[in-house]
């Protein structure tokens, strides 16, 4: 489990708070001030869970950062890695998804499913499993277009 602690930007714009971390890429919004805080907090959770899935060293934060958008700066720190991810094992996924494990596999090489493999065990997240399923993709090709129907 790491901590990670980093000093954003928040400024609003076209209606929205906006909060910009100095130290990673990207960035969240939120609807209000208060829904600002809560996204910046997922935000950055999934973002260090991302980081330890794929083995990286998160970047060392920097503070008393000059602003970018005339904006203030603010400081969020949260605790996340492997254990806080919601996940299941690639063959309960494979059961989830109605496909084989194979499959599963190349979904996530594909980055159509997110995974990570701890020691010999493969994991897929499952909020990655739900989004998929609410996609529901159709077996077989994709239609291709009729030109000039």
């Amino acid at each position: 489990m790491r901590f990670g602690v980093y000093e954003f930007e928040v400024f609003q714009e076209e209606g929205y708070y906006l909060a910009f971390p100095y130290d990673l890429e990207g960035g969240t919004q939120g609807e209000s001030f208060e829904d600002l805080c809560l996204m910046v907090a997922d935000w950055l959770k999934v973002t260090i869970e991302e980081y330890e899935v794929k083995g990286l060293e998160l970047p060392a934060p920097t503070f008393g950062n000059v602003t970018r958008h005339g904006g203030t700066n603010m400081v969020f720190g949260v605790s996340a890695g492997l254990e806080t991810i919601e996940k299941v094992t690639a063959s309960e996924a494979a059961r989830m998804l109605g496909v084989t494990q194979g499959r599963i596999s190349q979904m996530v090489r594909d980055a159509r499913l997110f995974g990570w493999r701890e020691g010999r065990n493969s994991y897929v997240s499952l909020d990655s499993v739900r989004a998929r399923l609410e996609e529901r993709p159709r077996a077989g090709r994709p239609c291709r277009a009729v030109v000039g129907a």
